[in-house]
């Protein structure tokens, strides 16, 4: 991409903005065809969180179809969820359906390489439920090889909302908070589990979140108000695409 990078204080992070939303969808596609294709090589496999929102939908189009589309070995992909909104898998909140409209059908991938959240179920035993089977699936600390996530203009990333302590019950690996804001329980993953995937990538646009943009990469550590802030992988690369709506406020060379 010829779009202009700036380093961040961490040797691990990195800061990629775009023009705008339609650049952000491509560059997030891209993300994913490059650490599919690393993971594939290096471990047969290649573990997918996702996550819900507006710039997924939109990558997921770009995935779906030609010249990306075949530049992704889809067999070899297990797709996970980074969180849920506590509603039925046809509900046009779910981010399942949202990930199964946009990518899974058009791709025509198997059911046994999806492992959704399932949140029409009760959402503590939904979390249990989750976090059983990551170590089922991914080992006693789950270690995914790449992690979608977006970023709310209130600083929330995934379903941990500010206000408590993102840490709470972390080694849980899932829970199923209550979102006052919108008076509902949610199914997430902890940081446990985000700070142990092998690479985290961003995606935020637009002027509204600029302000919480700037309060978690260059404002004081303060994850309990932006939650955002507390994903820092141990050992992976941390990657933000944002476009220059949401980079407004962030002062760069």
């Amino acid at each position: 991409m010829s779009e202009p990078e700036a380093s961040l204080p961490s040797t691990q992070r990195r800061l990629i903005i775009v023009a705008d939303e339609a650049a952000l969808a491509q560059a997030v596609a891209e993300h994913v065809v490059s650490t599919a294709a690393r993971a594939i090589a290096a471990r047969g496999t290649f573990a997918l969180a996702l996550a819900g929102g507006t710039t997924p939908k939109a990558a997921y189009a770009l995935l779906a179809v030609e010249p990306l589309r075949s530049a992704v070995d889809w067999p070899q992909v297990r797709f996970f969820f980074g969180d849920e909104r506590c509603v039925p898998p046809d509900d046009e909140q779910s981010n399942y359906k949202s990930a199964n409209d946009g990518l899974f059908s058009p791709l025509g991938i198997a059911a046994t390489q999806i492992f959704r959240m399932r949140g029409e179920d009760e959402p503590a035993a939904a979390a249990r439920a989750y976090a059983a089977l990551l170590r089922e699936e991914l080992g006693e600390l789950p270690a995914f090889d790449s992690v979608m996530l977006g970023m709310g203009p209130d600083g929330h990333t995934a379903s941990l909302f500010p206000g408590s302590d993102p840490t709470e019950d972390d080694t849980a690996l899932v829970r199923a908070p209550f979102v006052a804001k919108f008076q509902t329980y949610r199914v997430t993953l902890t940081p446990s589990v985000l700070n142990a995937a092998r690479d985290v990538a961003f995606a935020t646009s637009g002027s509204a979140k600029a302000e919480a943009l700037r309060a978690v990469l260059e404002g004081p550590n303060e994850p309990t108000r932006y939650p955002a802030q507390i994903v820092i992988p141990r050992e992976g690369v941390l990657t933000w695409y944002v476009d220059a709506a949401a980079a407004a406020l962030l002062t760069r060379d």
